[in-house]
């Protein structure tokens, strides 16, 4: 066997480059969503809702509510120079913040319970992104055609007639864009007024600010981001799992009956196959493009659009509806056994909770608004100094005394502290008024403030610290306000 040697210098011949594999992108842009037009009781719903909603927010500042003279007539008013927020007959001082609190814990509560109820019942049909994005698609509609003339116009080349269309459909944007920028603002002021200015040029820079912050989210929004923010930017649909379980109703399909799904020729029996017949009208119903044949998606915003189209489909075809469906998980998985359902279980542990909460805190702000007083009374006793000694040996010490006032007509209350004896009473700047009681004149829907001094005779004190109360009388409506507080004095 011969054998070679091979010198250092020799070059080995190379070897054949490996082929490398595609890398996978990180990023994907998603597809555009072409909804198609259909007409069926959810998307008559749908109309409805949206009418309601809009109108009432386009319409609502321009209701009146007479509160009497000096007041404002706007039924829903949100006075920021005031600080009051007004709504029909209520009248929420800053004071009355928790109100806004309970509020808030209603609705979100009350959201819980929707949800857990009938699934995304809010996103599909109240929620506001909804409600714009539908009133922004029907005029892109109206303007550029239906799915498949609006999907020819992007892909086409850019014509005349197709710059036109495109011109058009967002000049009709902005000025909804507009109009929902401006009746926002219409919430903060007087609605009839603030027209005046616009139409007389006289608008100030911050309201044209804040026209303009909203109009361009209102555009943004509903007109260009879409359904991108159902699925991406809004935490809602990230937690609602938390609200559902098996008694829940959501948007599902019959997978039971639809499968084996597939094209039908109608020549071919049914026999051995399900009702679907992948015609794909459910796909492109879709405001979010989903298909809702894959299961619950987070995409999903239980609009019920693809059960219209899945009706109408099972109509021309000749077989049942309600293929796609409103239903729970229980209920299909008894269905899929051929067994009896059991019906919606409305009152569930979950949704006791719920109901619950809301009569408790429904309750609590309902008994807060009906013995809500019309007179406010708050006192801070001075902390430095504790008390003062005067030279001749009282013992005083001094408050900073507010009362507000809730009602439109100026009131004079009396002011006395019974229960401490020999109480001497004076307010700075009427110390020759000083006396056991003291009068105190109130503006009308205002808050007075006040410096109160109150001396008395160390030997009528019993301690360092006596409890005593602030009597607040209004002889001329015959009521009262006390608030406690205490008297400091040596040990």
């Amino acid at each position: 066997m011969n054998t070679h040697n091979v010198s250092a210098d020799t070059h080995e011949l190379p070897h054949p480059p490996e082929q490398e594999k595609p890398r996978k992108a990180l990023f994907a842009n998603r597809p555009k969503a072409y909804p198609k037009w259909i007409v069926g009781r959810f998307r008559r719903m749908k109309w409805a809702v949206m009418a309601l909603l809009l109108g009432l927010y386009y319409f609502a500042p321009w209701l009146r509510w007479d509160r009497g003279p000096n007041a404002p007539d706007q039924a829903i008013l949100v006075d920021m120079p005031g600080r009051r927020l007004y709504f029909f007959f209520l009248e929420i001082w800053p004071q009355e913040v928790y109100y806004l609190t309970g509020v808030l814990i209603l609705a979100a509560v009350g959201l819980f319970l929707a949800t857990s109820l009938l699934g995304r019942v809010w996103c599909g049909f109240t929620c506001p992104q909804t409600v714009w994005t539908d009133l922004f698609m029907m005029v892109e509609r109206f303007v550029e055609g239906d799915r498949a003339q609006r999907i020819r116009l992007d892909n086409g080349p850019l014509t005349f007639k197709k710059i036109t269309k495109k011109v058009t459909k967002h000049l009709i944007w902005l000025a909804i864009a507009v109009a929902t920028g401006g009746a926002w603002i219409f919430y903060f002021n007087d609605a009839p007024t603030l027209m005046g200015e616009i139409f007389r040029l006289q608008v100030s820079p911050t309201i044209l600010f804040f026209v303009g912050l909203f109009t361009a989210t209102t555009y943004l929004l509903a007109g260009i981001v879409r359904e991108q923010v159902c699925v991406y930017m809004c935490p809602w649909p990230r937690f609602q799992a938390a609200m559902l379980d098996e008694h829940s109703t959501t948007v599902t399909y019959q997978a039971w009956r639809g499968e084996q799904r597939g094209p039908k020729r109608k020549t071919e029996s049914w026999e051995g196959r399900g009702d679907c017949i992948d015609c794909n009208q459910c796909v492109q119903v879709c405001p979010t493009g989903i298909d809702i044949r894959d299961g619950q998606q987070i995409d999903c915003i239980g609009c019920g659009l693809c059960i219209d189209a899945c009706n109408e489909v099972m109509v021309k075809i000749g077989r049942p509806g309600e293929l796609i469906t409103f239903d729970t998980q229980t209920n299909q998985e008894a269905r899929a056994a051929g067994q009896p359902t059991g019906g919606l279980h409305i009152f569930r542990p979950r949704t006791l909770i719920y109901l619950a909460v809301l009569a408790i805190v429904g309750g609590i702000m309902l008994f807060s608004l009906m013995s809500r007083s019309d007179t406010d009374l708050s006192v801070q006793r001075d902390r430095v100094p504790l008390f003062v000694q005067l030279g001749n040996g009282r013992i005083q010490n001094s408050y900073t005394l507010k009362i507000l006032n809730k009602e439109r007509e100026a009131r004079t209350y009396i002011l006395s502290m019974p229960g401490l004896p020999q109480a001497e009473l004076s307010i700075v700047g009427h110390e020759d008024e000083a006396g056991e009681s003291t009068s105190l004149p109130i503006k009308s829907d205002a808050v007075s403030s006040y410096r109160l001094h109150v001396r008395v005779p160390r030997e009528a004190l019993q301690g360092a610290s006596t409890p005593v109360t602030l009597l607040l009388r209004d002889e001329t409506h015959e009521a009262s306000y006390s608030i406690d507080t205490v008297f400091l004095g040596p040990k």
